[in-house]
């Protein structure tokens, strides 16, 4: 009933089937194989990031950046296997990556100085910094912002790109810190005598240390004081508590020894003609 030409059935299955056979099979393979190899550089690529004290975020992000774009070049051959015309395909990719890049420019910029932030580690969860405008101890980075907490407890969101493109000033990078305080004696204080007690406040604190030494000296004869300027130096975390203890402290102690601390004022003179 049905012809059957066996010559056309050959040379249909020489022409196309098996040809076609071997390039899915081949795809197939390409696909498996390279997806195995990309695990393998992935993985690779995570413990030397991880040896060399990587952000935990960081070696995540590169991780799936990674495995995306070696995964891209596998689907790419495994469909060039199959005559697929993968140059229209890249160029439509490229197309679609130019237009999504120019939309998302902002966005690009807080993700590479977030990258930056993150390879380079001028900060990190902890420490108490001003930058991007703002000021607060460091709650955590990520890739496109970075989160603060105020001192009064505010939560600060920052995008990295202001982050990176200004000053950033680490407080809580260095161990010690050097307090500087400026006290002012009246004209009419015994000057030898106040610096002496200043001096003796400093050595009586245990958290003031001994090196690098402090400092006690006349730095500026004033309009209405004589002001020595005081700079101790001290671990980082006891800073602004060693700057609120000895200011309260030098004026109970300076009231107690009769040494003036003056305060702006004006003398008014009227004079009476006769």
């Amino acid at each position: 009933m049905f012809g059957f030409d066996t010559e056309k059935m050959s040379q249909m299955m020489d022409t196309y089937v098996i040809p076609w056979g071997i390039n899915i099979v081949m795809a197939i393979a390409i696909y498996f194989i390279g997806k195995v190899i990309v695990s393998v550089l992935v993985n690779l690529l995570s413990k030397i990031m991880t040896r060399s004290q990587y952000d935990d975020m960081l070696i995540d992000f590169v991780k799936a950046i990674a495995r995306a774009v070696l995964m891209l070049f596998v689907i790419i051959a495994a469909l060039d296997q199959l005559n697929v015309n993968t140059t229209s395909l890249a160029a439509i990719l490229a197309a679609a990556g130019l237009a999504i890049g120019l939309s998302l420019q902002g966005s690009l910029q807080n993700f590479a100085a977030g990258v930056m932030l993150l390879v380079f580690k001028p900060f990190k969860a902890g420490d108490f910094i001003e930058a991007g405008g703002a000021m607060g101890v460091v709650k955590s980075i990520s890739i496109f912002t970075t989160i603060m907490t105020s001192a009064d407890n505010k939560e600060i969101i920052v995008p990295n790109g202001a982050i990176y493109g200004g000053n950033i000033t680490n407080y809580s990078a260095k161990e010690t810190r050097r307090v500087d305080m400026v006290v002012g004696i009246g004209y009419n204080s015994d000057l030898k005598k106040a610096k002496e007690i200043l001096k003796e406040m400093l050595a009586a604190d245990e958290r003031i240390l001994k090196e690098p030494a402090p400092t006690v000296a006349v730095g500026e004869l004033a309009d209405s004081s004589v002001n020595f300027v005081v700079r101790p130096w001290v671990a980082t975390a006891d800073f602004w508590a060693v700057k609120f203890d000895f200011t309260e402290a030098v004026k109970l102690r300076f009231d107690a020894e009769g040494i003036s601390i003056p305060f702006p004022q004006m003398d008014l003179h009227v004079h009476k003609e006769g």
